[in-house]
Formats: C-alpha cells, sequence, structure tokens
C-alpha cells in the first residue's frame, strides 16, 4: 500500500470537533481527521477551538500520518484517529 498525504493545512469542522486532512492511498484519495480530544490529550491543544487545533496538528504532523497509516494499512479505507488509537501506538 503507497500512502502519501497531502501539504494542505488540515480543515477544522466544528460541528462534529475533526480537524480532517487528505491522504493519498494508491492514487485514491481518502478523507481522513483527527479528534479534537486526541489533539487536547497527546499533541497540546489548549481547547477544541480551530486555531489551538491547528497548532496542535501542526506540532504533531508527523506522529500523526505515521499512525494515521498504520490504521489505513489495518482498515483499508478512511479513518477518524481518536485519542485511544495513540495510546495504543505509544
Amino acid at each position: 500500500m503507497n500512502i502519501h498525504y497531502r501539504n494542505d493545512a488540515p480543515q477544522f469542522d466544528g460541528a462534529n470537533l475533526l480537524m480532517h486532512f487528505v491522504a493519498e492511498v494508491d492514487g485514491e484519495l481518502l478523507d481522513c481527521a483527527i479528534t479534537a480530544e486526541a489533539l487536547e490529550d497527546h499533541f497540546g491543544a489548549e481547547s477544541a477551538l480551530e486555531g489551538p487545533l491547528q497548532d496542535a496538528y501542526a506540532r504533531g504532523r508527523a506522529r500523526i500520518r505515521t499512525v494515521c497509516s498504520e490504521a489505513i494499512e489495518q482498515t483499508g479505507g478512511s479513518v477518524v484517529l481518536h485519542s485511544g488509537r495513540f495510546r495504543m501506538s505509544d
């Protein structure tokens, strides 16, 4: 499985408290996301507001992408990364 990530800024979804980002898997685009809770718990977001979540995503981008790739390989599709997924990868 060939997984790459676009360098676009993640998109904030305030209604669902998610940050969406795009993974390209074998040439197909997948919408993936990380929860605000995961960004607060593991990447130092000070609140669930867009600015702090964007900053936390930027700080944790490499780890977020690594864990996302592992999840994509397990599921074969789009994923939403919850806080527990990062505890499992520690």
